[in-house]
């Protein structure tokens, strides 16, 4: 009689979590351990530890939850864990973000407990809740996270941002907060007041409409903007932080300009708000005290020099557009809207301007 020793072996089966559901440009999937390099296609498959990376190119992908991320250039994000159950204390998400830019919109994952979304940068780990985010993590590490709104302008939840040295919380439409090593504590929440969600869109978007990107290039030829380094190309890594020279470039041609890399810069613009430094910086000649040359994000004002003529421009809710001799030295006090802002120009002298608006 035959004795027969039946030896079962584990079948592993690999289950996608989503698909790409927009693309254009290049990129590739990375599978398998590093052992798979797979060209990014539409409807491609997404499976769990897949390395997603993006070069002169963009995508979406949409998870099974349809849920959606939108990578723009030079990102790269792995899919540490995706579980979608009927069952939200069932289902889980974490992700990696190594580097460049991406906006998460929640699908039915805003029905899963905190504690099981995670995504981790190399400085900060972030708790989702029902939100719709932008992240952005540059080539030295820092992470800029901004809590974006619903269509109807409210909070679309709310996001823990934790570094080793302690946690925020962002919980107001466009309130965004920095993360510049693991060991520093997130910088105090601010609110970008100059952001909409058609501008957010309009940076991220997979597919930019005709028109906008030809107003990109018409202002890339005419313009140099202060926020034109792009902190994520690896041969511009030594040119993070702008170039005082490079502030006497900028004029009207800047105000409102349309770049992919806005939030990219912006790393710069909120670490330096939570340092809470003096303002003091020159231009064209002209001695700044109180107010930033170029873009002042705190204050929300753009400082330039045309010929002979500073111009100090700001316009949210209400207008201030001041036209004044370079030469001349002038102490400013403006009121609008509830926004305060004392400078001095060339010193201060005898001039003083006072402007005060309301709502």
């Amino acid at each position: 009689m035959h004795k027969w020793l039946l030896i079962f072996l584990p079948i592993i089966a690999y289950a996608d979590i989503g698909a790409i559901s927009e693309f254009r440009g290049n990129g590739e999937i990375i599978r398998s351990n590093q052992q798979d390099r797979l060209l990014a296609e539409l409807a491609l498959d997404i499976f769990s530890n897949d390395d997603v990376r993006t070069g002169d190119g963009r995508m979406a992908i949409q998870f099974l939850d349809e849920s959606v991320i939108r990578l723009t250039e030079h990102s790269k994000v792995i899919i540490d864990k995706f579980v979608f159950d009927p069952n939200p204390e069932k289902s889980e998400l974490a992700l990696n973000v190594i580097k460049g830019t991406g906006r998460f919109i929640t699908g039915k994952l805003k029905k899963i407990r905190k504690e099981n979304i995670v995504i981790r940068t190399n400085s900060a780990t972030i708790g989702i809740r029902g939100t719709d985010f932008t992240i952005t993590v540059d080539e030295i590490g820092r992470s800029l996270v901004i809590l974006l709104p619903d269509a109807d302008g409210t909070s679309s939840g709310e996001i823990t941002v934790n570094s080793l040295a302690g946690t925020v919380v962002l919980n107001e439409p466009f309130q965004a907060t920095m993360v510049s090593m693991g060991e520093a504590m997130p910088t105090k929440p601010v609110v970008l007041t100059n952001l909409t969600l058609d501008f957010i869109d309009n940076l991220l978007i997979v597919n930019p409409p005709d028109e906008i990107e030809r107003a990109v290039e018409e202002q890339s030829a005419t313009a140099s903007n202060i926020l034109d380094v792009d902190l994520l190309e690896e041969t511009e890594l030594d040119e993070n932080e702008l170039d005082e020279n490079e502030l006497d470039e900028v004029n009207r041609l800047d105000i409102d300009l349309l770049n992919v890399d806005f939030l990219a810069d912006l790393l710069d613009v909120i670490e330096d708000v939570g340092k809470d430094k003096q303002k003091v910086s020159e231009l064209d000649g002209v001695q700044l005290e109180g107010i930033l040359a170029g873009f002042d994000q705190n204050n929300q004002t753009y400082t330039f020099v045309e010929g002979e003529i500073l111009t100090i421009f700001r316009q949210v809710e209400n207008t201030v557009d001041l036209e004044l001799d370079k030469e001349g030295a002038y102490n400013l006090d403006i009121l609008t809207a509830g926004k305060q802002i004392r400078a001095t120009i060339n010193g201060g002298g005898d001039s003083s301007i006072t402007i005060n608006q309301s709502n």
